[in-house]
């Protein structure tokens, strides 16, 4: 049976404070936490109805009532892992970095990170102001990529000013991005769901890109910012 400060430690994870007080994150679901398991993540704790088979004193056989009380899906999924943040490591200035400015919804952020890891974008840099990689739900989005891509969280305007890479801006008023040059090195820098790029980074944009709309109406406003940065991707790595 679960003690009330167990509870209450994993409860508190939901919120970004108390995981950085912590240092520690949630992961929920058998596939993930295995995944994660075989990285170099550490883990702290790992509750479950039906053992993983580790050797690990971590891991704690829990009922399905104690297990609903900490999940924070709505059907929970046999098992809820706590890991700790891992620190992160310095930014590669080589080959090509994903920057994101101010991106709030925690599946956009997932399907980024799945991203990066599907092309093999080994940087992923973030805002300050957006959401936390480590948020319960940025995390069931990553589907483990969180592993194997480098988040880190910086003031963009002073990491942009300090990079010799060039910088690309998606913009709907940019260059067709079929019919431009592009480079194996480089940031390609998205924004915000509803704003896009903030005018403090977009002054520090060498070119802007587009993806155009080949709709007979033309009255699509814009494109989601994860969708935009998979065509993005794909069209940088087929060169």
């Amino acid at each position: 049976m679960l003690s009330k400060n167990q509870i209450k430690l994993i409860t508190s994870l939901k919120q970004k404070k108390y995981r950085l007080q912590h240092g520690l994150f949630v992961v929920e679901g058998v596939k993930t936490i295995k995944e994660l398991l075989q990285s170099s993540l550490n883990l702290h704790a790992l509750y479950t109805v039906e053992t993983f088979n580790i050797d690990a004193k971590e891991e704690v056989i829990v009922s399905n009532s104690d297990l609903k009380r900490i999940s924070f899906l709505k059907t929970p999924n046999k098992a809820v892992a706590i890991f700790k943040i891992p620190k992160s490591k310095v930014i590669a200035e080589s080959g090509l970095i994903i920057a994101i400015d101010d991106v709030r919804d925690p599946g956009n952020l997932g399907t980024i990170i799945r991203l990066c890891d599907w092309f093999g974008i080994n940087d992923l840099v973030c805002s300050k102001e957006t959401v936390d990689c480590y948020n319960p739900k940025v995390i069931q989005a990553t589907m483990g990529s969180i592993t194997r891509v480098n988040i880190s969280y910086v003031d963009l305007v002073e990491f942009l000013n300090n990079s010799s890479l060039t910088t690309f801006g998606a913009f709907m008023e940019g260059e067709n991005v079929y019919k431009t040059g592009l480079p194996t090195k480089g940031v390609i820098i998205l924004g915000n769901e509803a704003n896009g790029v903030s005018q403090e980074v977009e002054a520090l944009i060498n070119k802007k890109i587009s993806i155009p709309r080949f709709g007979n109406l033309q009255d699509a406003e814009s494109l989601n910012v994860a969708t935009a940065t998979a065509i993005l991707l794909s069209e940088f790595k087929r060169r």
